[in-house]
């Protein structure tokens, strides 16, 4: 065995996914279902966008929560806005230990008359991994109709978690409603690296997906190395197919 350092790796399996407030593309709400799709991955993180809790059109269920029971992941809610009696927003499953929770608000153009919108925000959750190492972990999802709001959030975004000396390993998912090659994208890839397809499967709509909307970014580089990405082929629990990649966090051993 070597004195000198060396790369000790951990396998961190990501999942996600767009659930669309528990609706399946049959018209059925069926948490169970979607629970069942996540366990299948068998992910260590999920970065869940459009989660409703206590909404009247999804039974009033708090489907964060329901989630973590019936995946036997712990739950965090990030809110973005009231809506029909209750809350609806991003979420973070883990199997890890949870040290520290963050929401940001992220910029978005209000509702008119003419242009329904939808205020925009990241949930970032810190863990601590197997093997002893913190990591961020970030669900985020990007305004749908307005191109100006995805910029904004995708330049938010970096200014957020890509920006200064913190050099912790930060995994961010989530549905950013703009393809490979948009403007959004280019930003974000100014900082991260995409855990991705060559050449990317699309992701949305689930049942003959049409395009990838839907990504993990992962930073710094040298702290991760990628061992494989896919678009799960999932056609009925939610109108968005989920993402999966496998990362090995990179941990510089000390002598």
């Amino acid at each position: 065995m070597s004195s000198g350092q060396c790369d000790a790796e951990e396998t961190i399996r990501i999942l996600c996914y767009n659930i669309h407030y528990g609706q399946g593309t049959d018209g059925e709400y069926d948490i169970e279902r979607l629970a069942n799709v996540i366990n299948q991955a068998r992910p260590d993180l999920v970065a869940l966008q459009e989660v409703d809790v206590g909404v009247k059109r999804s039974g009033r269920v708090h489907q964060a929560r329901r989630l973590a029971e019936l995946t036997g992941m712990a739950v965090r809610f990030g809110p973005t806005q009231h809506f029909e009696g209750g809350l609806f927003g991003n979420a973070v499953l883990t199997r890890h230990e949870i040290l520290d929770v963050l929401i940001h608000p992220l910029p978005y153009s209000e509702s008119t008359p003419q242009r329904t919108t939808y205020p925009r925000g990241a949930i970032a959750v810190t863990v601590r991994t197997s093997g002893g190492q913190p990591l961020r972990f970030i669900s985020t999802h990007f305004q749908h109709n307005v191109p100006e709001d995805r910029v904004a959030e995708a330049k938010a975004i970096n200014q957020l978690f890509a920006k200064g000396i913190n050099s912790m390993p930060t995994i961010l998912s989530g549905d950013m409603n703009a393809s490979p090659q948009a403007e959004p994208i280019k930003i974000l890839l100014q900082e991260w690296k995409v855990a991705i397809e060559e050449p990317p499967a699309p992701s949305a709509p689930a049942t003959v997906p049409r395009s990838r909307i839907d990504y993990i970014f992962f930073l710094p580089s040298d702290k991760f190395r990628l061992v494989s990405s896919e678009v799960i082929d999932e056609r009925v629990a939610s109108d968005h197919r989920p993402v999966f990649a496998e990362l090995e966090l990179l941990n510089q051993a000390q002598p």
